[in-house]
């Protein structure tokens, strides 16, 4: 195989100039809109908005390379304000829009941002209270209503920028603001060369082409979502459809009928529980079983999930379960994991396109190097996907970057002999019981989250004689337990999953309870991150002082919420 190189051509603004020339009218984003209506973007449209925001970016006599914010959940003018970014030569600084306001305060002032474009929101609360003082902001066309620029003025009344600027691929393309369970969010910084190489790497073993769909609904501010629906689309020219809301989600699936689709695992299962509910599994797997039933019936599924036109399906950001991989594989639908972070660009492990492989993130990409720290089991990685550098924090650098380029993930891992990677688990998340036996949460949680009812969980006990976990309840179960007979059904299906569970641990990673959490954990209270990790510290913070209490309640259901 040859080395991966990147070529001026590969990078984001040339590809854009390129579509722009070749497809002009070929339809690049479709944005739901107000009242129903579907607005789309041809390259050339597209293309003419992204230059006049960049002029009138340009006129506001930055210095090259200052830094502009955008924070918004998902929208095509989203990805016009990155590119505009870029191409007025300045620097893109994606903010989660859950940040809370002191999250985003941080962020606007770590990075010095000359401005803010904002996008669709679910209010402006942080808005009040996180954008500092006389900061110039500007609202894209899905943005609540405030005093600010308006994207459609500025668009109309700027001419578009006549030049075709192309940065150099080792300047700063973007800083992008981790969503980390501990501490400051800490700015990654990518240049344009790393993105693209990572672009070209994934893609070697994931083909793409302009006959390629995607559905844009995980944050933008996230790596994978920039890479795969953003960054992928400019290089190969496919067409972005974007989700409206959570509520219309299965039918904006269904409108874009993606043929590349990638979502965390905790929405493969739902997918999974949703077709379950009316279709149990026992009769499923009978009828998936007889040959021409079992095709129209896989058919039925996958059109009705919008999935029958997707030829890569893909599952990252948390492990996938092995189950849930073998069930979407024989419903046809040829399910990987992918394994990667913000600082190397997403781009590490996946598994093999056909390989039917359970248990591992499966072989590392052409170009990408791995090796186990021996002193801890660390997985370390090195390829021209990496980060330059956390911005302004140099002693972090230092932490996550060895001297000869390797990045330290701060996962723990396995290699077999052929290569396979298995993640087991978090470095600093290791805890030690009071019998001295130490426990890896995440093999656990990764079991204990299959079930419906689950939401999100820790697991937990630090010098308790055993593990324990709290589990976060999905909105449909906190219903139920509002009710006696409800809870009494809930507690039951709970202990029998937390029995199936503890068959498949070792004896000193047993679970002695879970304790049922109704309260929602959410980025605004701290309790997770944007992209839905649990923030260990603050969950114990919160619930330790009833460790005690549950532990002598001698129940292997309690109510975290209602005890503590």
């Amino acid at each position: 195989m040859s080395p991966i190189t990147v070529q001026p051509a590969d990078l984001p603004l040339a590809c854009l100039y390129r579509w722009e020339r070749e497809r002009p009218e070929a339809v690049y984003l479709s944005q739901p809109m107000r009242g129903g209506q579907v607005l789309d973007f041809t390259w050339a449209q597209a293309a003419s908005q992204v230059r006049r925001m960049a002029q009138w970016l340009q006129a506001q006599g930055w210095p090259a390379g200052s830094r502009v914010a955008i924070i918004g959940k998902n929208s095509a003018h989203w990805i016009l304000a990155d590119l505009a970014i870029g191409m007025a030569g300045y620097v893109s600084v994606p903010i989660y829009p859950t940040f809370n306001g002191e999250s985003l305060s941080y962020i606007l002032l770590h990075s010095d941002s000359k401005a803010l474009f904002v996008g669709k929101l679910d209010g402006t609360v942080n808005l009040q209270t996180g954008v500092p003082p006389g900061l110039p902001l500007i609202a894209l066309p899905l943005a609540p209503t405030m005093h600010a620029h308006q994207w459609t003025e500025l668009v109309n009344a700027t001419s578009p920028l006549s030049a075709s600027p192309e940065p150099a691929g080792e300047s700063i393309s973007t800083i992008i603001y981790t969503s980390g369970t501990t501490g400051q969010p800490k700015g990654v910084v990518h240049s344009f060369n790393s993105m693209a190489w990572g672009v070209t790497c994934a893609t070697r073993r994931f083909p793409m082409d302009s006959s390629d769909r995607y559905i844009s609904y995980l944050p933008l501010a996230h790596v994978a979502e920039r890479m795969l629906i953003e960054q992928a689309s400019l290089r190969y020219g496919g067409h972005i459809f974007f989700a409206e809301s959570l509520d219309t989600f299965l039918q904006d699936l269904q409108r874009a009928r993606p043929t590349v689709f990638f979502s965390v695992p905790r929405l493969w299962v739902k997918f999974q529980q949703g077709v379950h509910s009316k279709l149990p599994a026992p009769k499923l797997r009978l009828l998936l079983r007889l040959p021409l039933i079992g095709h129209l019936v896989r058919r039925k599924i996958l059109k009705g999930l919008g999935l029958d036109q997707c030829r890569i399906a893909a599952g990252g950001a948390a492990p996938m379960p092995a189950d849930v991989l073998k069930w979407y594989r024989q419903l046809g639908l040829d399910l990987v994991e992918v394994y990667g972070m913000t600082e190397n660009s997403g781009v590490s492990h996946s598994t093999l396109p056909g390989s039917q492989q359970t248990g591992s993130v499966g072989l590392a990409y052409d170009g990408v190097e791995t090796r186990m720290d021996p002193a801890n089991g660390e997985i370390q990685m090195r390829c021209p996907a990496l980060m330059k550098a956390y911005y302004r924090e140099p002693e972090l650098t230092a932490a996550a970057l060895t001297a000869d380029g390797w990045l330290r993930t701060g996962d723990k891992g396995v290699l077999d002999a052929n290569g396979f990677l298995s993640i087991t688990g978090r470095v600093k998340d290791l805890f030690k019981t009071s019998k001295g036996k130490y426990i890896a949460p995440a093999p656990i949680e990764d079991k204990l989250v299959t079930h419906a009812a689950v939401e999100a969980c820790a697991v937990t006990g630090a010098h308790c004689a055993q593990p324990f976990a709290l589990v976060m309840l999905s909105p449909d179960a906190v219903t139920q337990s509002q009710t006696p007979e409800g809870r009494t059904l809930l507690e039951t299906s709970l202990e029998q999953h937390l029995q199936r569970v503890n068959t498949e641990l070792e004896p000193h990673e047993k679970l002695d309870f879970l304790a049922a959490v109704t309260q929602t954990w959410t980025p605004e209270n701290g309790m997770v991150t944007p992209t839905m990790k649990v923030k260990r510290a603050s969950v114990e913070a919160l619930y330790a002082p009833a460790y005690e209490r549950w532990s002598h309640a001698q129940k292997k259901v309690v109510w975290a919420d209602s005890s503590r």
